[in-house]
């Protein structure tokens, strides 16, 4: 709980339990900023209407979350969420933070994504509420259903064979320029810092390549594809090969 915007969900908590009599919050997970939402709990005699589980073994994730109707991800920084994917897959509207990779995760109909404050991820919460008290919101079924096509290995197998494509597509910048732009982006200071690093680390790679030539380095060979190594190769059955034999003496 220590980078899961604690303090965003302290101030979240009471200003909508006031606003949404029949709203509860289920937290999950053990920090030491903990304390604080016993506090925001205790000051606001919020017993009965927020509970703190504590720490959760990752086997009962799922029969926590399929007891709520929205998932709340108050994360400050995030490369991937694997907890609103599990939600989710549960059933859940997922309310989230826009930060680091969480956009990409999910497709917009599924996530609703708020700044990083209280005031925007209240907002989020309350069109969350608004459209599940309408029925706007798919059935759970609908949206585990959609989820489980989104990860599965040949989906993200795909999906990382097109990122190594497009970067193998791109032009190999020179040496001057790489330092060019670190200079200019990393600032006076520190850009320098990092050239320096990077062309010591140039000379590094030189000297591995001097030591071990790529000339001596096997090719990695196709183990999956049609004619790969792994690919499994049956030999023709006997009526093939009566067949092949008949075909060629005529």
């Amino acid at each position: 709980m220590g980078l899961a915007g604690t303090d965003l969900l302290s101030g979240i908590i009471p200003e909508l339990c006031q606003k949404y009599p029949d709203l509860n919050f289920i937290i999950g997970g053990e920090g030491p900023k903990r304390i604080i939402l016993e506090e925001v709990r205790e000051r606001y005699q919020l017993h009965d209407r927020v509970r703190l589980l504590g720490a959760l073994e990752h086997k009962d994730v799922r029969n926590v979350l399929v007891q709520g109707h929205i998932f709340l991800n108050t994360s400050l920084t995030e490369a991937f969420c694997m907890a609103i994917v599990e939600a989710a897959s549960c059933g859940l509207q997922v309310v989230s933070t826009r930060v680091g990779g969480i956009p990409e995760v999910l497709p917009e109909n599924l996530i609703i994504l708020c700044e990083p404050s209280v005031k925007s991820l209240c907002e989020g919460l309350e069109k969350a509420i608004s459209q599940l008290k309408s029925g706007a919101l798919p059935a759970p079924e609908d949206i585990h259903n959609i989820v489980k096509t989104f990860y599965t290995w040949r989906n993200v197998a795909e999906r990382t064979e097109k990122v190594y494509d497009r970067v193998a597509g791109e032009a190999v910048l020179p040496m001057d320029r790489r330092l060019d732009r670190l200079i200019s982006h990393c600032g006076p200071v520190t850009g320098y810092i990092f050239a320096l690093l990077a062309v010591v680390n140039f000379l590094f790679l030189v000297f591995l390549r001097w030591v071990t030539p790529d000339s001596v380095i096997d090719i990695a060979i196709d183990a999956t594809g049609p004619d790969g190594a792994w690919t499994p190769r049956y030999p023709p059955s006997k009526k093939e090969g009566k067949n092949n034999a008949m075909s060629k003496t005529r």
